[in-house]
């Protein structure tokens, strides 16, 4: 019993890994229309803001729920951005950006209803993206994400995304890459 169940952890496991490899593969490629199409109609895309606080108020790091955050989107306003940068005149992505999405560390931390019939699952990963603009603009995005998968009848969605930068201050010139 125990042998299957960590069998099926490692299937799902593999399986949640090769949809992030899918979605960033989409990214990568400018594929933004296919990328739209693996959000869930209710996403909640948010990055909040890190703080520099003392170690004792931890807690208090990044920006709440109510609070000010990069980004706190939900589909409409992703498709206006997607939107945006295909019109050819978005001033930060044109000429566009070559952009790279590595993800490690991709660990399932809940499983509902059961491992035996996920339906949702929630995710917790590391990213590494690298944006090149012209010959010498460099942009690095470090961090941490949470994602909530829900399963649909053609595979897995993204119903919610948390994306935590490993900076408080942002050096990149424009926030135009998707996390």
């Amino acid at each position: 019993m125990a042998d299957n169940t960590a069998l099926q952890r490692l299937l799902l496991s593999a399986e949640i890994s090769e949809f992030f490899s899918n979605e960033a593969e989409l990214l990568d490629n400018r594929r933004y229309d296919e990328w739209l199409a693996l959000l869930d109609e209710r996403i909640a895309y948010r990055m909040p803001l890190a703080r520099n606080v003392r170690r004792d108020d931890a807690a208090r790091e990044f920006t709440g729920e109510n609070d000010i955050a990069w980004f706190d989107e939900g589909i409409a306003t992703l498709r206006q951005r997607v939107a945006q940068i295909k019109t050819g005149v978005h001033w930060a992505e044109e000429p566009p950006s070559r952009v790279s999405h590595l993800f490690t560390n991709i660990r399932l931390v809940d499983i509902q209803p059961s491992l035996d019939a996920p339906s949702e699952v929630t995710v917790s990963s590391r990213f590494l993206v690298y944006q090149n603009r012209h010959q010498a603009e460099v942009s690095l995005f470090v961090g941490k994400r949470v994602d909530v998968l829900t399963r649909h009848e053609g595979g897995w969605k993204v119903l919610k995304r948390t994306i935590y930068l490993d900076q408080s201050v942002l050096q990149s010139k424009a926030l135009t890459v998707f996390f």
